[in-house]
């Protein structure tokens, strides 16, 4: 698979993008009717993404008949990204109202074997086509090869694609009739796709080039943000890789204004950067899916308040439930949200609960004596707990045995340093199923208030570890004093 910008979507992300709707065009029948050769399922499917905030998929089925054929209709809410999907394949679709297309392809390969006859053939053939020539062709795709280039001969690769691109897209659409719609959505690839590959690619180079520091890029870099029609371009509405570049933008523009990733107030400095610089109707979207992201890696007394601000921007309530429930469905593992509370055995006796810690930082590692990678991170647990002695900080080793006996002899015998307390029923224990862990080591680090801080913390043998810690001391305060002052009370 090439390894590109395109495909570098966070996997958050990745279902909201497969089926993107013109909002507000008005509704549509679109008939598929297919002949397969050599069936290897029975059923086909379509796939629409009916609201690009939310990740549901809704999926008409249609029956394939001993002859391989099969006739599917659906409603769509005018020009409309989707999938079609044959067992383990799928293959890009573009449906607009009307449309009513004979589909061809061999059971056993569906994506390169596609064709298309009827209304709306001319789009789909395009993006089969377009998919052979670019996106599975190495020489135009981001790989590891030309992110090592400097910026120079980046930007000469960038320019030759889109030169490419553009050539297509003109040629084909001289010899094949295609819809203004599709034009639009095509053009928008294009520009989009240039413009995420550019935003994103000083910050992808540092973290794939890992011998040279970050690049320094020339003063003119960044100067195609300034094309006021790049950031609010209603035409491009349902082009994913445009919403993508526009939160990829909003971040830019945070950064740019030195606010990192790691401060406390990045995605509420996001949010409000992309309700001041974007424009109806992309900007809820994009506001939307920053408050999914902070849903996911922000405080959560600070999503609720961002998320409250919303309903004022919401003003048709199309978003709004998805992003309600979104919230609610993360809301208890965010940061700020209070870490469950226990009472388990130590490994002299002793009762230990999470309340006792109140006023440190807690380190938990969940781990068990069978589990290979626990007992390598062993060490570098001792070795934390021995840099952080004296210091306002617990390391908290959870063991997730059945085995209390040989528990008990490795920590006792070998003296392991660091707090060490075990859950009678493993992997099945209530605070297995509290702290949802699905398999170990887990790791979680909780504020002196209890709340969580980071329920991904760099792992203990992790160099970076050290640092993490360093700078997670009073950072629940720091946390509390970035709050809207409604949100704390």
């Amino acid at each position: 698979m090439a390894y590109s910008f395109r495909s570098c979507i966070p996997r958050l992300l990745v279902g909201a993008l497969l089926a993107l709707p013109l909002l507000g065009k008005a509704q549509g029948t679109v008939t598929l009717t297919g002949k397969i050769s050599g069936k290897t399922v029975d059923t086909v499917a379509v796939s629409v993404r009916e609201n690009p905030l939310d990740p549901k998929e809704q999926i008409t089925y249609a029956r394939v008949d001993n002859r391989g054929e099969f006739r599917l209709a659906l409603t769509v809410n005018g020009p409309t990204r989707a999938d079609l999907v044959y067992g383990d394949d799928v293959a890009d679709l573009y449906l607009e109202p009307g449309n009513a297309m004979e589909v061809r392809f061999k059971g056993n390969d569906l994506s390169s074997s596609v064709r298309y006859k009827g209304k709306g053939a001319e789009a789909n053939t395009y993006l089969s086509e377009l998919d052979e020539r670019f996106i599975e062709n190495d020489g135009f795709q981001v790989l590891p090869d030309n992110i090592n280039l400097y910026e120079a001969p980046f930007l000469s690769f960038l320019d030759y694609r889109r030169k490419e691109e553009k050539k297509f897209l003109e040629n084909y659409a001289q010899d094949n009739q295609l819809t203004p719609a599709f034009k639009q959505y095509a053009q928008a690839e294009i520009d989009y796709s240039y413009a995420n590959d550019r935003l994103t690619f000083q910050d992808l180079r540092e973290q794939v080039v890992a011998t040279e520091s970050r690049l320094k890029m020339s003063p003119t870099f960044y100067d195609f943000l300034s094309e006021k029609s790049l950031i609010n371009n209603p035409a491009a509405l349902q082009n994913e890789s445009y919403q993508e570049f526009l939160v990829n933008y909003v971040h830019h523009l945070a950064i740019a204004g030195n606010h990192q990733r790691t401060d406390p107030d990045f995605y509420q400095v996001c949010y409000d950067m992309a309700k001041t610089q974007l424009a109806d109707p992309v900007r809820p979207i994009i506001m939307g899916r920053i408050l999914q992201e902070s849903f996911r890696f922000g405080h959560v007394k600070q999503s609720a308040a961002m998320l409250e601000n919303y309903r004022s921007i919401d003003t048709k309530n199309q978003f709004y439930p998805v992003l309600q429930h979104d919230f609610e469905t993360h809301k208890a593992f965010a940061i700020g949200a209070p870490a469950p509370n226990f009472k388990l055995i130590s490994s002299t006796g002793d009762s230990v609960t999470l309340k006792q810690f109140a006023g440190k930082l807690v380190y938990i590692n969940f781990w068990r004596t069978t589990s290979g990678l626990s007992l390598r991170d062993l060490p570098y647990a001792a070795d934390l707990a021995k840099k952080f002695d004296g210091k306002n900080i617990v390391f908290l080793n959870i063991a997730l045995d059945e085995n209390e006996p040989a528990w008990k002899q490795l920590v006792v015998g070998k003296k392991l340093p660091g707090t060490h307390v075990r859950a009678t029923g493993g992997m099945r224990s209530a605070i297995a199923r509290a702290y949802a862990i699905q398999d170990v080591p887990a790791y979680f680090l909780l504020a002196e208030d209890g709340t969580f801080l980071n329920t991904k913390p760099k792992r203990l043998s992790s160099r970076a570890a050290v640092d993490e810690i360093k700078q997670s001391f009073g950072k629940a305060s720091t946390y509390s004093s970035t709050l809207p002052a409604s949100s704390g009370k």
